[in-house]
């Protein structure tokens, strides 16, 4: 009689492909932006939620539509869908899709409001670095390719692909609201280098 031998078990590294180091952080509820909630269907301004942010002003539109601050001609609300929490986008007012289309003003105005966020955010969640960058069109990444924005993403030492995860860390995210709360009353306070520094070079 024979005894029934264990079967045999090929290990992960073994089959075809070659490994490229990366952890994977599966994230299925990001499927409904993918999906297209809540991004424009065309280039128009039709349904854009940036140009939802941009049309009225208010307490309670910033709140709804998670406003941190307000410039002349462009604004910073929070991120969505935040690949870190304080993920921010620095959005022109008019509903332009390229760098190019900027006007000096503008374009001026959105580098402000950049540099004025990393400040805010320093302050107030205290990140070792950041993230900036604009995707310009579909295929270079951009979601919401229509209107063009900013992104400002601060990082921390450990967390990984723009997530906060840390290996045998439990990752607590603080609610959109409370962040953009937070953020919005901090702002003035803690631009106000930032600020004093724009005012001396003119």
């Amino acid at each position: 009689m024979t005894t029934p031998r264990d079967p045999e078990v090929t290990a992960a590294r073994e089959f075809a492909g070659d490994a490229d180091g990366l952890q994977r952080l599966w994230t299925p509820h990001r499927m409904a932006y993918i999906g297209g909630e809540a991004k424009p269907a065309d280039s128009t301004s039709h349904h854009c939620p940036f140009c939802a942010a941009a049309s009225e002003r208010g307490e309670e539109h910033d709140r709804a539509h998670l406003v941190v601050k307000r410039g002349q001609n462009a604004l910073v609300i929070c991120n969505l869908y935040p690949y870190n929490s304080g993920h921010l986008l620095v959005c022109s007012n008019r509903h332009v899709a390229d760098y190019t289309e900027l006007t000096t003003v503008e374009r001026d105005e959105i580098a402000l409001l950049t540099q004025q966020a990393m400040a805010v955010l320093r302050a107030v969640m205290g990140p070792h670095g950041f993230n900036l960058g604009m995707n310009q069109g579909e295929v270079a990444g951009a979601g919401i390719a229509a209107h063009l924005h900013q992104h400002v993403v601060p990082r921390w030492s450990g967390d990984a692909n723009f997530f906060p995860i840390v290996a045998q860390t439990k990752a607590v995210p603080q609610l959109l609201a409370d962040t953009r709360r937070l953020l919005a009353d901090t702002w003035d306070q803690a631009t106000a280098t930032v600020s004093s520094n724009e005012s001396e070079k003119s």
